[in-house]
């Protein structure tokens, strides 16, 4: 009984440390808190659940650029084909604490002159 409860009460800490890293990243606390613009020309894409994830040829550095859930880029106005390589985006958003990481949560997206709001009311 003993040996069980011990098993039980490690399983329980690892899920607690899986979901505190998932929560980590899948909010905004990563991130600077301060907005900047990434322009660039998409060189893969990843759509769908829990985000897309574009990578993006800044001017010779290569940035990552989280965008909407399905439901969210729809809502703005984005199909999947709008992120199709080689196609020019500015993504504007909050970049990752560590400038290292060239990694951006987009808040808003300019492709061909067209704004489309991902998070309206966020600035």
């Amino acid at each position: 009984m003993m040996a069980l409860s011990r098993r039980m009460a490690g399983g329980f800490v690892l899920a607690a440390m899986f979901s505190t890293a998932a929560l980590a990243h899948h909010g905004w606390a990563w991130t600077t808190g301060g907005n900047i613009e990434v322009t660039g020309v998409i060189t893969s894409a990843e759509l769908g659940n829990p985000h897309g994830v574009l990578k993006v040829d800044a001017d010779g550095e290569t940035w990552t650029i989280e965008v909407g859930q399905p439901w969210r880029n729809a809502r703005a106005g984005l199909k999947d084909g709008d992120f199709a390589v080689g196609v020019e985006i500015t993504a504007e958003g909050e970049p990752s604490a560590n400038p290292d990481d060239r990694l951006l949560k987009a808040e808003r997206i300019t492709i061909a002159g067209t704004v489309y709001e991902l998070y309206p009311g966020r600035s």
